[in-house]
């Protein structure tokens, strides 16, 4: 195997430029970087979770576009708040499917927040 990230990452990375392709069209070589790395594995028990982690990614980009356009003044603090204790619990699903995949691909590396936002532990 050629595999240059842990598993955690190679399939958190191939989710994100999934939805960075579905939304721009603008990363085709990055995806097929990861999606070459991927191709490597049995994909088939961690099928729903790729998908899983894609409409997290979806679900995150959402919550943050405003933000990313610097029209954050335009949203009042209350909102901005909310959006970022949703994007935490956005990422802490998206840590536990990280290691579940890795789990079920049998790779030892997982990702472990501890006295973070984003603890999950």
């Amino acid at each position: 195997m050629n595999v240059v990230f842990p598993i955690i990452e190679l399939f958190d990375r191939y989710a994100i430029a999934c939805v960075k392709w579905e939304r721009t069209n603008a990363n085709e070589d990055e995806l097929m970087f990861y999606k070459d790395q991927i191709e490597q594995f049995d994909t088939k028990s961690v099928y729903q979770l790729i998908y899983e982690l894609i409409d997290i990614h979806n679900a995150i980009w959402d919550l943050e576009w405003q933000l990313k356009t610097g029209v954050e003044d335009q949203l009042p603090l209350d909102e901005i708040g909310r959006r970022a204790i949703k994007i935490r619990n956005y990422n802490n699903q998206r840590i536990t499917i990280k290691n579940k995949i890795a789990e079920l691909l049998n790779d030892t590396v997982r990702e472990i927040k501890q006295d973070h936002l984003s603890d999950n532990t």
